[in-house]
């Protein structure tokens, strides 16, 4: 089963990465659930994210893109998303905000209250050199009390991106 939603999940993203594009991949892992309280929820996590900076909107407040991505935990919880993300560089600093909108499902893992959940994320990541980029995020997943209940998630990435 687990598998499965792994395959799903990737021939998602997939589907919706064009052909021919300087699109950004994103290889992540890190833990579901950092502020757990009650200890039985905290999950290891590994995910996948496309960015196609080709598809862009300049604005005021700078240059906004599409992202969509994805993870598993190994409590068989996964994540679905598609949203927006703005980035911002210091020299070879990025800071990346985004916002997506996002299907979950629960697996074994943590009860956030309904399947539509929405993903916050604060993103700084690193030049290495041309192209790629090491990073580190720190995100928040809930459902805005739209579902019985919210006890949203926080979780913390490490990543490896890479544009090709």
């Amino acid at each position: 089963m687990k598998l499965q939603k792994l395959y799903l999940l990737l021939t998602l993203l997939l589907f919706f990465t064009p052909a021919k594009s300087e699109a950004e991949y994103t290889f992540y892992s890190g833990t579901f659930d950092t502020i757990d309280k009650e200890g039985d929820d905290k999950a290891t996590l590994y995910g996948f994210e496309h960015n196609n900076p080709v598809l862009f909107k300049d604005t005021f407040i700078g240059r906004f893109s599409p992202i969509t991505g994805g993870f598993i935990t190994d409590k068989d919880s996964i994540f679905i998303y598609t949203g927006i993300q703005i980035q911002y560089g210091i020299g070879p600093l990025k800071i990346t905000p985004s916002f997506a909108p996002g299907y979950y499902e629960r697996g074994k893992g943590k009860d956030l209250g309904m399947a539509l959940e929405f993903q916050s994320k604060i993103k700084l990541s690193f030049n290495l050199f041309k192209g790629t980029k090491i990073g580190y995020s720190y995100s928040h997943i809930s459902n805005n009390d739209w579902g019985n209940k919210n006890p949203g998630a926080n979780n913390e990435k490490f990543s490896l991106s890479k544009t090709f």
